[in-house]
């Protein structure tokens, strides 16, 4: 029991070798983030094979709108995760409570606001990118539960966010873990034996997601040795909620221009017809997973120098940042080339038709160097994140996108069209996409490298 005690408390990351301390915190998130991705790949694979491939390309069309409209919680649990890792690296007992207090308030403000928002603007954005008729239905059916039930997804993130500045990345991991088995078991009893289509893997998930924020909530409860969660806290104060949107905002908007770009790629993906949009889906699946490691070591990063920029342990940030940033490229690398290796296989579990295996396995190939980058440009931007600097990660990852992707994709389209392909060669869609990851990538280096990151601490 003791051991196990050891096990889930919060480590503290200013003492020790940097390389031991980052991977330690970085497994059980690798795991965790794996769990989570299960969350929309078994949804996918359920409605692949128990529905169809037009419910699994409606289920991927939603994604990109799912995403932007739920930046506001990406913006809050960024902020919170930075200034809970350097309060709690400084010793602060007290800012260190009001930031958590403040934190769940703001939490519960922001899940009105997309509870309500969202509902409305779902199906004109649908109807905006010209989402085939065939699909259309589902995908709002799907997006609407999961913006009425989006209090789960929301507290998870925004708690589990506290739970790593704290340093302890298992407890997360654990109730991740339970969630992600309980909606395996309810997609498969909702869409395979109650025969609710789409509307079952959306409610699967919001009740899975539900059960890990109220543990995630409980797990907080419990470490009073750390800081107080008393209902004072919970009373916004201007100060700390402006300084949590100030770091997180970036954040955010970074998600929500991203994922606006996404949408317009997604106009583009959908004129490809259903065959495209359902390989498309099954490729950012399996996208998901070889990003793992990339985003296990940028928020390991980020909260490895919050803790070591608050203790005033600079000479440790230049350390780890080198020590994380190579271990995970050499991770990304094989993790990669094992996708690679067994990508027919991968395909083969969403969809029983040949062709979109291999549409799909081809897509694949293209994205397979831009995951190295990668790990170079979510290590690094951890690490700027991390002492406070959310401004520069957010600048290149707008401009990479917005100036690189979208044009990119949307010229390969029109420079490759003729008539037996009036929209152009569908390669466009990943080509763009590989080469915003690697000028990413080298832009990251560059302003890393410059140093200015280092001014910014809360």
């Amino acid at each position: 029991m003791e051991l196990l005690k050891k096990f889930v408390e919060p480590v503290d990351m200013t003492e020790g070798s940097p390389w031991k301390k980052i991977v330690l915190f970085a497994v059980p998130m690798l795991v965790g983030n794996i769990a989570q991705q299960l969350y929309n790949t078994v949804d996918s694979v359920v409605v692949g094979n128990y529905v169809g491939d037009n419910a699994l390309a409606a289920v991927g069309s939603a994604g990109p709108i799912l995403n932007l409209l739920i930046v506001l919680f990406v913006g809050i649990s960024v902020g919170a995760g930075i200034m809970v890792s350097q309060y709690f690296g400084a010793k602060e007992r007290e800012r260190l409570s009001i930031t958590i207090g403040n934190c769940i308030t703001l939490t519960a403000i922001a899940t009105v606001f997309v509870m309500v928002a969202a509902s409305l603007v779902a199906r004109p954005l649908l109807e905006l990118l010209d989402t085939p008729e065939s699909i259309i239905g589902w995908c709002h059916s799907y997006l609407l539960i999961l913006f009425i039930g989006s209090g789960g997804l929301a507290y998870y993130n925004i708690l589990s966010g506290i739970l790593r500045g704290l340093g302890d990345s298992v407890s997360a991991l654990v109730y991740l873990l339970v969630s992600t088995i309980i909606n395996i078991v309810l997609d498969l009893l909702f869409v395979a034996i109650f025969g609710m289509g789409v509307n079952g893997v959306a409610l699967a998930t919001v009740i899975a997601q539900a059960v890990s924020a109220f543990l995630c909530l409980l797990r907080l409860m419990k470490m009073k040795e750390y800081f107080d969660l008393n209902p004072g806290y919970l009373k916004p104060q201007a100060k700390y909620t402006k300084k949590i949107m100030k770091l997180g905002l970036p954040s955010g908007i970074t998600q929500a221009i991203l994922s606006m770009a996404m949408i317009v790629v997604q106009s583009l993906t959908n004129s490809f017809g259903e065959m495209f949009i359902a390989a498309n889906v099954i490729v950012m699946r399996v996208d998901g997973f070889a990003m793992m490691p990339n985003f296990s070591f940028g928020t390991a990063m980020t909260t490895y120098a919050g803790q070591n920029v608050g203790a005033r342990r600079n000479d440790r940030v230049d350390q780890g940042a080198k020590q994380g940033t190579l271990i995970a490229v050499v991770t990304s690398a094989v993790i990669t080339g094992l996708i690679l290796l067994f990508g027919k296989s991968l395909m083969g579990i969403f969809t029983n038709t040949p062709e979109l295996v291999d549409l799909s396995r081809d897509m694949m190939g293209i994205l397979a160097a831009g995951y190295i980058a990668m790990a170079v440009t979510q290590s690094l931007s951890g690490v700027m994140r991390g002492a406070g600097d959310t401004m520069t990660p957010m600048w290149i990852s707008i401009a990479t996108t917005i100036f690189f992707r979208v044009p990119i994709a949307y010229g390969i389209s029109f420079l490759t069209r003729t008539e037996a392909l009036p929209n152009g060669r569908q390669e466009c869609i990943f080509i763009s996409l590989l080469v915003s990851w690697v000028l990413g990538a080298l832009i990251t280096f560059i302003f890393y490298k410059r140093g200015k990151w280092k001014d910014k601490a809360v």
